[in-house]
């Protein structure tokens, strides 16, 4: 008899390294492993790891191999579709490929006993009992034991047991939870224990979901679309026979979302499944709310804020054979399984959340979702008031459709925005703090006519720093070259790059001081300022500190769409795509911080906001008013937000762009070096950098220090790569992989990372 040949097979571990590693396949194994299934395997001395199959072969390695230990999964948890997506980032955005398994799986996955179904107790009646004439018996045991025989009823009334003749019920049993039966019979523990004590009722455990249910879906409840939004509509689609993507550029409050669930309900009419991105977990809320009342329990929800065994829940439902039709969720939903996929929707496309940044892979969702779409055959939109300069761009060479909708829904008039020049103010003491008296006044219209208000300040925190007035002294994190924010609800002062923490202390160790004094206006210092100026009206903030648990979107949100907050204060999350019905006055306290960044995008970033955050007022009844506070009234950017001249806008900046080679005419990659000694890395940049240049030339730049050049002590240092249109990105991705490697075979560079941002936004 001939030995059979040993079977290998190559598999993905959950580590920053770009190589698979192989193992051999045990012969009680070769049946049951397939590409896309878990397994666990032995990794070094010790270590026991889960990894994922991807290629099972028969060459032989060169060195010894060790025997995969155990498979978890009978059917393939991850589909060759997603393999080859899995690899196209790794390959376009240069991060190795354990990462993106890494990223993409959630960590229930990833683990040996990483997820456990949720079960749920269940009351039934044992199989002796299940006859008329044994329950006539049971009853007759029971009767002097009240509490037993009145818990013992409702159980039979709630099931249908009641309606027993002979050994058949006249209605169809009903499963029954124990917690329900509880409740509804008001039963003690000790009561159920002796019903179960004594086998006249017996438990077993169920497997329940996690996920909510989201009802019965009601195509019906499709709103009819206005003139203006039903042009647009017909527009996409006729787009959508030229093109696979279309940009529709709508003005904030025109009606978007309408136009998605009338493409949504077409799209599930042709037995196709759509993936809805959204770049806030905050605006699921709302869009979740307006989606179940069409589409009910077809819809799925997947972010980060859900639980890991939610997640998992929703990636196994995904493989199955009723997997959700449609799915919305933010930047990680791109990265679930879909097996019919025919729309991708990505709304306020615009916005920087989408681009993925630490840790890695560094990947843009909305880049991936057109890759996504391409893959299936789909088609993909986005969506926004003000695009992005590369989506404008694309629109206006004609590679993607574009449809344009400049009317707000209803006919509505775009807000009024007002200036107030800050620096005059404050040079005549007129602030109220970070308040301008015209902001103050229409606020107090607004609020005595039960209208609510939306500030807007894109800093969270009490203040961005303390500072000693004495001696100037400012403490800064431990870990990083950063000032730390002080934070008064905790009397702490805190980083924003690493978590250190820090008391604020008393006297300036500098020099003894004592007069320390916070700097500047955070999110949570406007809170008190506000709640100050109106101590009877209620308030609410909405950053990073108030939103940490899973719920506390959802409860900002509702309240104030209910009217029960009237003044809302809150950082970028407020301008994006959020709806609410009674907002007439917008506050934008202080548009000259997002002005004043080292960034090539900053004004950009900064019209993008003012417009998108204007755009919360007035979207339904009187004309919503806007109130843009700034110390530098003659900024061409300012005239060009009040006016909402966005083509003037794109105009300038596409012009400055080419001039300055950035994108979209460009494409960047930046390259970092980091290092816990800061002349070492220094001089690893320097000589990384040579060796670019040696091949790439005058596309490199730098070595140079980002903004922040120490995060969580490691000493960072940055090159810039600018490649025009139609290089050979497969060679450019070459040179710098080989550049890494001669780097990291330099003995003086052994503790140097290396990684890089493709497509930085």
């Amino acid at each position: 008899m001939t030995e059979r040949p040993t079977t290998y097979v190559d598999i993905i571990l959950p580590l920053p390294l770009n190589s698979l590693f192989t193992y051999s396949i045990p012969e009680p194994l070769t049946k049951v492993v397939k590409s896309g299934v878990r397994v666990i395997v032995p990794f070094g001395k010790q270590k026991i790891m889960v990894g994922l199959a991807v290629r099972i072969h028969d060459k032989e390695p060169e060195f010894k191999v060790k025997d995969i230990t155990r498979v978890l999964d009978t059917t393939p948890i991850v589909t060759e579709r997603q393999l080859r997506m899995w690899n196209w980032i790794a390959d376009y955005y240069m991060s190795p490929i354990g990462e993106v398994f890494n990223a993409a799986l959630p960590a229930g996955l990833k683990a040996e006993d990483g997820f456990r179904p949720k079960t749920e107790t269940y009351i039934t009646l044992p199989e002796n009992l299940r006859h008329e004439q044994a329950l006539h018996i049971a009853f007759g045991m029971l009767k002097r034991a009240l509490a037993q025989l009145k818990t013992f009823n409702t159980y039979l009334t709630l099931s249908h047991w009641d309606t027993i003749v002979g050994d058949c019920t006249d209605e169809p049993v009903v499963e029954v939870t124990k917690d329900e039966l509880i409740n509804e019979s008001h039963a003690t523990a000790g009561v159920m224990k002796q019903l179960l004590d004594k086998k006249m009722l017996v438990t077993y455990e169920k497997e329940v979901g996690r996920l909510n249910c989201g009802g019965v879906p009601q195509l019906d409840n499709v709103k009819r679309l206005s003139a203006a939004q039903q042009e647009a509509y017909n527009n996409i689609l006729f787009q959508f026979l030229k093109k696979n993507v279309v940009l529709l550029r709508g003005v904030t409050s025109s009606g978007k979302t309408e136009i998605y669930i009338h493409l949504i309900k077409q799209a599930l009419e042709r037995h196709e499944q759509v993936l809805y991105l959204l770049p806030e977990i905050a605006l699921t809320v709302q869009i979740r709310q307006r989606l179940q009342k069409v589409f009910g329990d077809r819809l799925g929800i997947y972010h980060s804020k859900y639980s890991d065994a939610e997640r998992v829940e929703i990636w196994k439902k995904q493989l199955s054979d009723s997997p959700y039709d449609v799915i919305l969720g933010a930047r990680s939903a791109v990265l679930l399984p879909f097996s019919k996929l025919g729309l991708v929707i990505i709304d306020e496309e615009h916005e920087t959340s989408f681009k993925q940044q630490d840790p890695a892979p560094r990947y843009h969702a909305r880049s991936v979702a057109i890759m996504l779409a391409h893959q299936h055959g789909a088609k993909t939109l986005l969506g926004s008031a003000t695009p992005s300069a590369e989506s404008w761009h694309n629109a206006e060479t004609g590679k993607y459709g574009l449809v344009e909708l400049d009317e707000r829904y209803k006919g509505i008039e775009m807000p009024e925005i007002k200036v107030v020049d800050v620096k005059d103010m404050q040079r005549r003491k007129m602030m109220y703090g970070p308040i301008s008296p015209l902001l103050l006044e229409t606020m107090k219209k607004a609020l005595d006519n039960g209208e609510q208000v939306i500030l807007f300040q894109n800093r969270r925190g009490f203040a961005p720093m303390v500072e000693c007035r004495t001696c100037g002294w400012v403490p800064k994190c431990e870990n990083c070259d950063v000032s730390l924010t002080f934070h008064k609800n905790m009397n702490m002062l805190t980083c924003h790059y690493c978590g250190f923490t820090y008391s604020v202390p008393k006297k300036c160790p500098n020099c003894e001081g004592e007069d320390l004094r916070p700097y500047g206006y955070g999110t949570e210092k406007i809170e008190e300022k506000i709640m100050e100026l109106f101590p009877n009206v209620p308030v609410a903030r909405m950053d990073l500190d108030t939103t940490r648990s899973r719920n506390a979107y959802e409860r900002i949100i509702n309240d104030f769409s209910a009217g029960r907050t009237k003044i809302l204060i809150g950082t970028q999350m407020v301008s994006k795509g959020l709806d609410f019905d009674h907002v007439r006055v917008v506050g934008i306290l202080n548009a000259d911080s997002m002005l004043n960044v080292p960034d090539f995008r900053a004004y950009e970033h900064a019209f993008t906001m003012m417009s998108q955050v204007a755009g919360r007022a007035g979207r339904k009844g009187d004309r919503g008013l806007v109130i843009l506070q700034t110390k530098d009234v003659e900024q061409p950017i300012i005239e060009q937000v009040v006016t909402n001249n966005w083509r003037a806008f794109y105009s300038q900046l596409m012009a400055e762009r080419r001039l300055f080679h950035y994108p979209p005419f460009y494409r960047l990659i930046y390259v970092y070096l980091k290092h816990k000694d800061d002349d070492r890395v220094n001089t690893a940049a320097i000589e990384m950098g040579g060796r670019l240049r040696q091949w790439l030339g005058a596309r490199v730049l730098g070595p140079d220090k980002p903004a922040v050049s120490k995060v969580r002590t490691f000493f960072i240092r940055k090159i810039m790569l600018k490649l025009e249109p139609g290089i050979d990105m497969k060679r450019v991705r070459q040179c710098l992989l080989l550049a890494q490697r001669q780097m990291e075979q330099d003995k003086r560079y052994s503790s140097l990372q290396i990684y890089y941002d493709v497509d930085p936004s």
